[in-house]
C-alpha cells in the first residue's frame, strides 16, 4: 500500500507539471492526505480496517472543483517557419508530409517586412512573381501562368478582381503547381490562400500605426478576448490614406471584420464572421516601352524608367473602387466514432468599377505616343458551401486518413465595359499622337457601351482523398475530384445566350519516403483545368464554347528537411505542361478554331525558412525557370487573313517568367530590445509579355536591397522602421503588357508603432 501511495503521488505531481494552468493545489493536497492517511491506518490496524471495509465498500470524498482557462488553438505561428497546414490536403498535416511545394508567409514575416499587399507577401517566395494587373487587381504568375482568380480565403474561393489587404490575415499560404483536386477549377500554376485571424481564448489588444514616405498613413487594430469559457470574440479594422511616388496616384481604404468563435463542447467548434471592405485608389498602368533602333518593336525597353513619378494618361480620370461585403461560417464536430465533419459557407457580394486612360502603344523613335481608355463595371455574388468528412482507419499495419467532400457553388457576374465617345482626345480609334516627353493630359467621356455580359455559374463537386502511412518510412497520398461546371452566358449586346456544361476530373497522387523522421523525399503528379470562360468567367464566346477546357499537368519531385525544430530547407524540381490552347485553324481561320498543346515550364525551386540561431532568423529562396511556347501559335485578322507579325513562335519565352530569381531576408536580434534586418531581392531579365514575331519588350534584371530596424521599448511598445531600395536602384517592378510597365519605387521607408494594451 505504501508503494501504491507513492505511485499515486508521482502520477499527481507529473500531471500537475504538464497542466500547470489548472488550479490543482487543493486537489493534490486532498489526494495526498487521503493516501498517506490510508497507509498509516492500514499499517496500524489492518484487521479493523478490513472489517469496516467489509460492511461498506463506499468511501465518500469531499467534492473538489477544478477550473482552468480555455486554451486557444488560434495563436499565430511563432517565427518564420510554419510547420502545419489544413489547406493543402484539407486535413491538419505537417508541411513536411505534403508532397508539394508550399511556402507560408507567417504573421511575424508580415509584420517584420511591413507587408501590406499580396504583391508584398510573395516578394520572398521562390517561383512566384507579382504582375501589374492593369493597376486595379492582384495578379500573380505561378510557374509561367498568370492568374487573377486563384485566390482563396480559408480554403474558399475569393476570386473577384481586386486588391486584397492583409489586416485580417494571420498567414498566407502559397501552393505551387496545379491544385485542382483541392480547389477545383483553375490553380493552373498555383494558388494562394489567406488564413483569417480567428477569435480565440488568448486575449489580444493591439494597435499598429504607420507613417511613411509620400504621405503614407495607415492604422489598424486587432482586439479579441473570451466572453466566457464557450464564446470568444475578435474584431480587426484598418484605415489607410496614402499618396504615391507616382504623380496623382492615391490610395484610400478601410475595412472591419468582426468574428466570433463558439465551443459548446470540446468536440464542437463554430466560427462566424462578417467583413466590410472598401478600396479606392488610382488605376495606374505605368509607363510605355521605347522602340529600338530603326523603330524596331522587338526587344523594346521601358521608356525613361528613372522618371518614376511621371503618369502616362490622366490620373484624375482613372479611379478604381471596390466594395466587398461578405459572411463566413464554419462548423466542425468530432464524433465519438472518430468521424469529424466540417462545413464552411461563404457568401460574398463584390461591387467594382474602374476606368483608366493609359499609354496604348510604345514610344516611337520620333518620341510620340498614343493613349487608350475605357471604363469597366463588375458586380459579382458568390455563394459557396464546402462539406468535408474526415476519419482515420487502420487496415492491418497500414494507416489511412480518409477525406470525403462536396462543394456546391453559385457565382453570378454582371460585367459592362464602356469605350470613350467619338471625339475624345487620343483614345482608341484616333490617329493623333503626343510627345512622350511632355504629353498633355488626355481626356475622355465614357458613353459607348462596348460589352454587356452576364454569366451564371453553378458548380457541383465531389472529392475523395486518402493519406496513407504504409510503413514508418513510406507514405502516400491519392485523391480525385469531379467538378460539374455549368455556365449560362449571355451577351446582351449581341443577344446571344450560350449554355455550356463541363465535367472535370482532377487527380493527384504523391509518394513520400522518409529515410529519417526529419527528412521527406517526395514525388507528385497533379492535373487542373481552366474552363473556356476564363478565371473570371466573363470571356466565353460562340467560337470557343464547344471546346474542352485548358489542361495543366504537373510533375514534381522534391525534398523537405527540418534541420532542427525551427529551421527548414525545401527543394523542388518540376515540369508543368499546358494543353488545349485555343488557336485559329490555319486551314479555315475565319470559321474554325483548334486546340494545341502549346506551353511548358521546367524549373527548380530552393527555399529556407526559420532560425539559424536563437537570434538569427532567415527567409530565402532561389528559383530557376525555363518557360517556353512549344508550338507555333498563328495569328489571323478578323476577316480570316493571316497576320504573321502577331504569331507567337515555338521557343518564345513566357511572359514575366525570369530564368532566375533570388531573395534572402535576415533578421538579427542583438538583445531583447534591439534588432535589425537586411533583405535582398534579385531577378534576371524577363519579357513583359510573351513575344510575338514582330513585338516584344524586355524588363531588365535588377537587385534591390531592403532593411529594417526593430526596437522593443517594453512589453507593450515596439517600433520598427522599414527601408526599401536602399541603393535607389532604377528598375521595372512588373508589367501588364508591353506598354503597361510599373517602375519600381525609389528609396522609401515607413515607421510603424505597435502597441499592445
Amino acid at each position: 500500500m505504501q508503494f501504491i501511495a507513492a505511485s499515486a503521488q508521482q502520477s499527481v505531481l507529473k500531471n500537475t507539471k504538464h497542466k500547470n494552468q489548472f488550479e490543482l493545489s487543493k486537489l493534490t493536497l486532498a489526494i495526498r492526505n487521503i493516501l498517506l492517511g490510508t497507509s498509516v491506518i492500514l499499517m496500524a490496524s489492518p484487521t479493523s480496517v478490513l472489517a469496516e471495509t467489509s460492511t461498506s465498500n463506499t468511501i465518500e470524498l469531499q467534492e473538489v472543483a477544478v477550473t482552468a482557462p480555455a486554451i486557444s488553438d488560434t495563436q499565430s505561428v511563432n517565427g518564420y517557419n510554419a510547420k502545419r497546414s489544413t489547406t493543402a490536403t484539407k486535413t491538419d498535416t505537417e508541411l513536411r508530409d505534403v508532397p508539394q511545394s508550399i511556402s507560408v508567409v507567417t504573421q511575424d514575416q508580415i509584420k517584420d517586412q511591413s507587408v501590406q499587399s499580396i504583391a508584398d507577401a510573395v516578394r520572398y517566395v521562390p517561383g512566384v512573381q507579382a504582375a501589374q494587373g492593369e493597376g486595379n487587381r492582384d495578379a500573380l504568375i505561378f510557374r509561367g501562368n498568370q492568374t487573377t482568380g486563384d485566390f482563396f480565403l480559408d480554403g474558399v474561393r475569393d476570386d473577384v478582381q481586386t486588391y486584397r489587404d492583409v489586416y485580417n490575415t494571420d498567414r498566407i499560404e502559397v501552393l505551387k503547381g496545379p491544385n485542382g483536386m483541392i480547389f477545383g477549377r483553375g490553380g493552373a500554376g498555383g494558388a494562394i490562400n489567406r488564413v483569417s485571424k480567428e477569435a480565440g481564448w488568448d486575449p489580444i489588444s493591439q494597435i499598429m500605426a504607420s507613417y511613411g514616405a509620400y504621405d503614407q498613413k495607415r492604422i489598424s487594430a486587432d482586439f479579441g478576448q473570451a466572453i466566457n469559457d464557450a464564446v470568444a470574440f475578435r474584431i480587426n479594422a484598418v484605415y489607410e490614406n496614402s499618396d504615391s511616388y507616382r504623380d496623382g496616384v492615391e490610395l484610400k481604404r478601410y475595412g472591419v471584420t468582426p468574428t466570433i468563435t463558439v465551443k459548446p463542447s470540446d468536440k464542437t467548434k463554430i466560427t462566424l464572421g462578417v467583413e466590410y471592405f472598401k478600396d479606392e485608389h488610382t488605376s495606374d498602368r505605368g509607363i510605355p516601352s521605347m522602340n529600338g533602333a530603326g523603330n524596331s518593336s522587338l526587344k523594346n525597353r521601358p521608356y525613361k524608367i528613372g522618371d518614376t513619378d511621371q503618369f502616362f494618361g490622366n490620373a484624375a480620370l482613372s479611379p478604381n473602387e471596390t466594395e466587398t461585403k461578405a459572411f463566413n461560417a464554419m462548423i466542425e464536430h468530432a464524433f465519438d466514432s472518430g468521424l469529424t465533419v466540417r462545413n464552411r459557407l461563404r457568401y460574398a457580394d463584390y461591387d467594382k468599377f474602374y476606368q483608366n486612360i493609359f499609354a496604348r502603344n510604345s514610344v516611337t523613335n520620333a518620341g510620340t505616343v498614343q493613349f487608350g481608355a475605357y471604363r469597366d463595371e463588375t458586380d459579382r455574388e458568390n455563394l459557396i458551401n464546402q462539406t468535408d468528412l474526415m476519419f482515420d482507419v487502420k487496415t492491418g499495419s497500414i494507416e489511412h486518413k480518409l477525406l470525403f467532400g462536396m462543394e456546391l457553388a453559385k457565382q453570378e457576374t454582371d460585367n459592362k465595359r464602356f469605350q470613350p465617345t467619338t471625339g475624345s482626345t487620343n483614345i482608341p480609334g484616333s490617329t493623333g499622337t503626343q510627345p512622350a516627353s511632355n504629353p498633355f493630359v488626355p481626356t475622355a467621356s465614357f458613353a459607348v457601351l462596348a460589352t454587356n455580359r452576364k454569366s451564371d455559374v453553378d458548380v457541383t463537386a465531389f472529392y475523395m482523398q486518402d493519406q496513407i502511412v504504409l510503413t514508418p518510412k513510406w507514405q502516400a497520398i491519392v485523391g480525385l475530384r469531379h467538378d460539374k461546371f455549368e455556365t449560362d452566358f449571355t451577351d446582351k449586346i449581341a443577344n446571344q445566350k450560350i449554355d455550356v456544361s463541363d465535367n472535370f476530373i482532377s487527380p493527384r497522387a504523391g509518394l513520400i519516403f522518409k529515410p529519417v523522421e526529419a527528412v521527406s523525399l517526395y514525388g507528385n503528379y497533379s492535373i487542373s483545368y481552366v474552363p473556356r470562360a476564363g478565371d473570371q468567367l466573363t470571356s466565353l464566346t460562340i467560337t470557343n464554347s464547344s471546346f474542352d477546357p485548358e489542361k495543366f499537368i504537373n510533375y514534381e519531385v522534391g525534398a523537405k528537411w527540418d534541420v532542427n525544430p525551427n529551421l527548414a530547407f525545401t527543394a523542388a524540381v518540376y515540369k508543368l505542361e499546358r494543353e488545349n490552347v485555343l488557336i485559329a485553324d490555319p486551314s479555315n481561320p475565319a470559321a474554325n478554331s483548334i486546340l494545341i498543346d502549346g506551353q511548358e515550364t521546367k524549373g527548380i525551386e530552393l527555399g529556407m525558412t526559420g532560425n539559424i540561431t536563437d537570434k538569427w532568423s532567415v527567409i530565402g529562396g532561389i528559383a530557376f525557370q525555363d518557360g517556353k511556347i512549344t508550338k507555333d501559335i498563328l495569328a489571323f485578322n478578323t476577316n480570316g487573313t493571316r497576320n504573321p507579325g502577331s504569331d507567337i513562335l515555338k521557343g518564345a519565352e513566357l511572359a514575366q517568367t525570369p530564368t532566375r530569381t533570388f531573395s534572402l531576408w535576415n533578421r538579427y536580434d542583438f538583445n531583447e530590445m534591439w534588432g535589425a534586418a537586411i533583405g535582398v531581392v534579385s531577378r534576371s531579365e524577363m519579357y513583359a509579355a510573351t513575344p510575338t514575331a514582330s513585338q516584344s519588350t524586355i524588363l531588365p534584371g535588377y537587385t534591390r536591397l531592403d532593411a529594417a530596424v526593430f526596437a522593443k521599448f517594453n512589453k507593450n511598445t515596439r517600433l520598427q522602421v522599414n527601408l526599401e531600395n536602399l541603393t535607389n536602384k532604377e528598375y521595372a517592378l512588373y508589367a501588364h503588357n508591353n506598354n503597361n510597365i510599373t517602375p519600381g519605387s525609389p528609396i522609401t521607408g515607413r515607421a510603424t508603432l505597435i502597441y499592445d494594451f
